[in-house]
């Protein structure tokens, strides 16, 4: 079986997506969800009776496109994506969220490059999960205290992104194992 892109090329288009999360993100958490507060954050459900601002799919699926841009591209790619991420964070943000937005996208990204680069090598799932988590727990703390001065929907926020790494976290092993089953026919 040929393979029809090469991990650079995947790598590249996690980094465009990745990019893409952050102006994504902040608009989604202002205008969608099935409850919008004037002067809070729009939200979803994300467990039987626990809301979350709706963009904690998204800030889910940038820790995982970051896991893969760090490992289809390299730790100097990875940082690189983060400091521009922070940037666009800081510029493209309402101003009610620039402050929260900018700085948990930026430590959140960095705790979980933190804890995936030493587990990578080792146990891909496990790095994708606990990453995710640290990284979830990280953004979700310093974005609702900063944007939103109140942690009140800070176990949706982990609980939704915690899915996020478990799917991907999923998809990626089965991935993995396709690709070390292809190599061998």
């Amino acid at each position: 079986m040929q393979k029809h892109f090469s991990d650079r090329s995947i790598g590249l288009f996690s980094l465009f997506l990745f990019i893409l999360t952050i102006p994504a993100g902040n608009w989604v958490v202002m205008n969608v969800g099935t409850v919008c507060p004037p002067d809070g954050p729009c939200l979803i459900p994300v467990w039987p009776g626990i809301m979350s601002p709706s963009a904690v799919l998204v800030a889910g699926l940038a820790l995982i496109l970051r896991d893969a841009v760090q490992s289809l591209l390299g730790k100097r790619w990875t940082l690189v994506a983060i400091a521009v991420g922070a940037l666009l964070s800081g510029v493209l943000s309402e101003p009610s969220i620039i402050l929260g937005s900018t700085c948990a996208f930026l430590f959140s990204e960095l705790a979980d490059f933190a804890v995936y680069t030493p587990l990578r090598e080792r146990h891909l799932s496990l790095a994708i999960i606990l990453s995710g988590l640290v990284g979830s727990i990280v953004d979700s703390i310093i974005f609702l205290s900063l944007a939103f001065g109140s942690l009140d929907f800070v176990v949706g926020q982990v609980i939704g992104k915690f899915w996020m790494s478990l799917l991907a976290g999923a998809m990626l092993l089965m991935w993995h194992y396709r690709q070390r089953s292809t190599v061998r026919l």
